[in-house]
């Protein structure tokens, strides 16, 4: 099948969960065999069976198609987390500001919704001004709070499905069930790159060389 981890993904799944074989074709090396064949440039399904089949035969690029597994799972669970961390960061500063004009001298530098909720306990607007200002402030400490559940929540399913995939990544100091999450829902199983430079090439960890004018060139990292 051409393209089975991309456009289609979906039914290269489906024929897997109904006991089928599935291989991979490189879109393009099938672009190329139809660019050669009669026809052209032409695409359908019966020509993009036949190309797909010649590359198979010929070249034997195709990789077996892996059903979807705990590291599929991480990668909408990584996706998902960056939306409440992103709104949660813009609605501490939009209740900074307000607490900047209803306190002298503002809120902590490091806020989060109990201290808020605190200091807002305190406030006895005076005037219309100053009441709406705290109404929205309350509003966005709520908003905080449940931002903060959502994050919770998420790590903890991420925690789960991180420990059930008996991944060692969380014994590497300074590495959490998150960022673990993180990498193994971005790159999945390792084993799907043919060398360890292919995948030190795709994670960004691929060393350069510094020329200088004594002794060997440094080794860099790319990133």
């Amino acid at each position: 099948m051409e393209n089975a981890g991309g456009l289609g993904r979906h039914l290269a799944q489906w024929l897997i969960a109904r006991g089928e074989s599935v291989v991979g074709m490189p879109a393009a090396a099938t672009s190329c065999v139809r660019e050669l064949s009669r026809g052209g440039r032409r695409k359908n399904d019966r020509t993009d069976a036949a190309a797909a089949a010649t590359v198979a035969c010929l070249q034997g690029d195709g990789r077996d198609v892996e059903p979807e597994d705990h590291t599929t799972a991480l990668a909408p669970l990584d996706e998902r987390r960056v939306n409440p961390a992103r709104t949660g960061v813009r609605t501490v500063h939009q209740l900074h500001a307000l607490l900047r004009d209803l306190l002298p001298g503002g809120a902590p530098t490091q806020l989060s919704a109990d201290p808020a909720a605190t200091l807002l306990r305190a406030v006895r607007p005076v005037g219309d001004v100053e009441a709406v200002r705290k109404d929205i402030a309350w509003d966005l400490v709520a908003e905080i709070r449940k931002l903060d559940k959502q994050l919770t929540d998420n790590a903890a399913r991420m925690q789960s499905l991180v420990e059930a995939s008996g991944s060692a990544l969380t014994d590497t100091p300074g590495i959490g069930p998150v960022r673990a999450a993180r990498l193994i829902g971005r790159t999945r199983r390792a084993h799907r790159f043919p060398t360890s430079a292919a995948f030190a090439n795709y994670a960004g960890a691929t060393s350069v060389e510094i020329a200088r004018a004594e002794g060997p060139p440094p080794a860099l990292p790319l990133r």
